[in-house]
């Protein structure tokens, strides 16, 4: 991929519904060319659910006080999913609803009617994961791709064995773009052959942004407490960014990848989207952990993120040494600086100190490299994913996907072509001399000589930046129209990168991105909490059909 630049992977990043009697099925959803009618009027559920921005804090109090068993929560949810996500706003954000989420609700309650042991915060939680984490249930994991359609892993992966320790229900799997994003150009981000093309809950003609885009549509219109979503470089924040979201991207290694369908061994990970910074510091802390099944997981870190009240204060940021990235950040969205700026004035008036710039060196320099890497690991990491699948897998390598597309080209490739999945093909071994030598640069760029160095030139204790700018109006026909994103240098280094709502153009909401060096994510969520404490710049979504240009 040899004249990428950094932008052209901004969307390379990670991301069906049967059983439950009141939901039909969502497969084989397909996109409409018509539009969305301008007809349709702004949905008003507002006083009609109950749960509405309810957090994990709220829904245990109700828990606690018998206003709500995790029964009631569960079928709320799945009633306000049904009512809207493929009618009424039509975000078709969903693919698999469990089949037995109702019954591990209804066990949840047993359980806390015992009162046998401490339960933890997400203890029957209803919870919405992406559809390339794999779960060993009567739900599918496809990545959003008909190729595995009616595909079940041979065991959960270390994420959902996790949320199912911590008494997580997990409600469903999200829509997201097919294959993560990485499978050709000019896609539409939220598309999938299975679902349809995802909408935005704030604008419905509007695109919720990265592969993770069902998960961050879902959560911003309460259809679950809280979700999780997949990242290679900007899967997490930007939907959140789209969506009006926290997320969380993680240091590579805290939480593990086993048992997700992978796109880069170096760059893949799971994280929180929530609606709160504490919310998102409570799912963290739950999957978080070490795992002999993903070597990069040392050290289990799970712990230390529950102790909330040692770094969620409002008073996180005095004193914080605070760095504006300003080059290839900004500047490509007027409303979006202006925006920004509000930002750092609030930042300085919660006691910190403005480093104006701190520029990160080599940030434009390494997205050749990193489409050099991402290539070669997709295609030994999807051959070991799909080998792993057993044998009654009918795809057991990139060449089986490459063969299905084409025999299926107007059902898959109607939109879009398999560049990415074409080029992967064509990569050797994980041995060859320019895999390594491009992820020995992306890795010096990134990292010693990029964020490193910045944040210990001027003493810093977090870079700032805005996550992006708003959703652009979704074009199956020639693809996603981005604007900025400040997700690659976090990407290619691995380091953590937390967005929360920043403000608003218009009807659209913007993130501000707090970066730092690994294992900062506590301090990384104290900042966003201050900032959101101060600012509460999170909206309840109104799906308007479209932006009124007289407004």
């Amino acid at each position: 991929m040899g004249d990428l630049s950094r932008r052209d992977f901004l969307h390379a990043t990670s991301v069906g519904v049967v059983g439950v009697a009141a939901i039909p099925s969502l497969a084989h959803g397909r996109p409409s060319t018509a539009g969305l009618s301008r007809a349709h009027a702004p949905t008003r559920l507002r006083a009609s659910f109950e749960l509405e921005e309810a957090t994990i804090a709220d829904i245990q109090a109700g828990f606690a006080s018998g206003r709500w068993t995790s029964r009631q929560v569960t079928q709320l949810y799945l009633d306000r999913i049904g009512a809207m996500d493929r009618q009424g706003p039509t975000l078709r954000s969903m693919l698999d609803l469990n089949p037995d989420g109702m019954r591990d609700a209804e066990s949840r309650d047993a359980e806390r009617r015992g009162g046998a042991r401490p339960f933890g915060p997400l203890h029957g939680i209803p919870v919405i994961i992406k559809d390339n984490i794999d779960t060993h249930d009567r739900m599918t994991t496809t990545a959003g791709s008909l190729a595995l359609e009616g595909s079940i892993p041979p065991r959960d992966s270390t994420v959902a064995a996790r949320l199912r320790a911590a008494g997580a229900i997990i409600l469903g799997k999200s829509n997201m773009s097919e294959w993560a994003n990485f499978r050709g150009d000019h896609s539409s981000s939220g598309w999938s052959s299975r679902g349809g093309q995802c909408n935005n809950p704030y604008v419905l003609d509007r695109n919720p942004c990265g592969s993770s885009s069902g998960t961050g549509a879902a959560i911003s219109a309460n259809f679950a407490t809280a979700g999780i979503g997949t990242e290679t470089d900007g899967s997490i924040v930007c939907p959140a960014n789209n969506c009006g979201l926290v997320g969380v991207k993680p240091t590579i290694g805290m939480v593990s990848r086993a048992g997700i369908i992978p796109i880069s061994h170096t760059q893949d990970t799971a994280g929180p989207m929530t609606r709160t910074v504490t919310d998102a510091a409570l799912l963290l802390a739950a999957i978080a952990s070490a795992d002999p099944r993903d070597p990069s997981t040392p050290v289990a870190r799970g712990a230390a993120l529950l102790a909330t009240s040692t770094y969620l204060r409002t008073d996180a940021l005095r004193g914080a040494r605070v760095g504006v990235v300003r080059q290839s950040l900004t500047g490509y969205h007027p409303a979006t600086d202006l925006v920004f700026e509000e930002a750092l004035r609030a930042l300085t008036s919660l006691g910190a100190v403005i480093v104006d710039p701190a520029d990160i060196p080599h940030i434009d320099d390494y997205g050749r490299d990193e489409g050099t890497v991402l290539h070669y690991e997709f295609k030994a990491g999807i051959n070991a994913y799909l080998a792993a699948l057993g044998p009654d897998s009918r795809m057991k390598s990139l060449g089986d996907l490459i063969q299905f597309n084409e025999e299926n080209k107007a059902r898959v490739l109607q939109w879009y072509g398999q560049q990415d999945f074409l080029k992967s093909e064509a990569c050797g071994p994980l041995t060859d001399k320019k895999y390594r030598d491009a992820l020995a640069r992306c890795g010096r760029l990134s990292r010693r000589d990029g964020m490193d160095a910045v944040m210990a030139r001027h003493h810093l204790d977090v870079l700032v930046a805005p996550t992006g700018g708003p959703a652009w109006t979704t074009d199956l026909l020639t693809g996603d129209h981005f604007g900025g994103s400040s997700s690659s240098p976090c990407a290619v280094a691995g380091y953590p990168h937390v967005t929360v709502p920043m403000g608003w153009c218009r009807e659209l909401p913007v993130g501000l991105s707090f970066m730092g060096l690994p294992w900062t994510e506590p301090k990384l969520l104290g900042f966003a909490y201050a900032f959101e404490q101060a600012t509460k710049q999170r909206r309840v979504p109104r799906f308007l059909p479209t932006l009124n240009p007289d407004a």
